[in-house]
């Protein structure tokens, strides 16, 4: 596989990964703590999602380095509020334990990504 597949597969699964949440965490009723874990988790699934994508249209490996790290740092921040939610009991452990898998795939996947780049 080379590197252009590598970087369609992982932009699609980051989006779908944002979608999902998106979705799943929309069927639930509002509450204000809710509520704002909710928007964090938004924000961060589609700054990873859209970070990743503007890393595979990078212009320099400073820039690809740059934008991956992004895309490290708002994968961990998800799986934060992933486990928030688990741990408040927002949402059942069954449904946030596909979600959490994708992320931490993603996570592991780009930081071993990342560690190529600065070698």
């Amino acid at each position: 596989m080379d590197s252009l597949d590598y970087n369609k597969i992982f932009a699609f699964k980051t989006k779908q990964l944002a979608i999902t949440i998106i979705k799943e965490l929309s069927k639930h009723p509002y509450n204000e703590a809710f509520g704002v874990i909710r928007k964090q988790i938004f924000r961060s699934s589609t700054s990873m999602a859209t970070n990743y994508r503007a890393m595979c249209r990078a212009r320099s490996k400073a820039e690809r380095f740059s934008k991956i790290s992004i895309v490290i740092e708002e994968t961990d921040e998800t799986l934060f509020w992933l486990e928030m939610l688990e741990e408040l009991e927002y949402v059942q452990k069954e449904l946030l334990t596909d979600i959490k898998n994708k992320t931490e795939e993603i996570l592991k996947v780009t930081s071993s990504y990342r560690k190529m780049l600065k070698s």
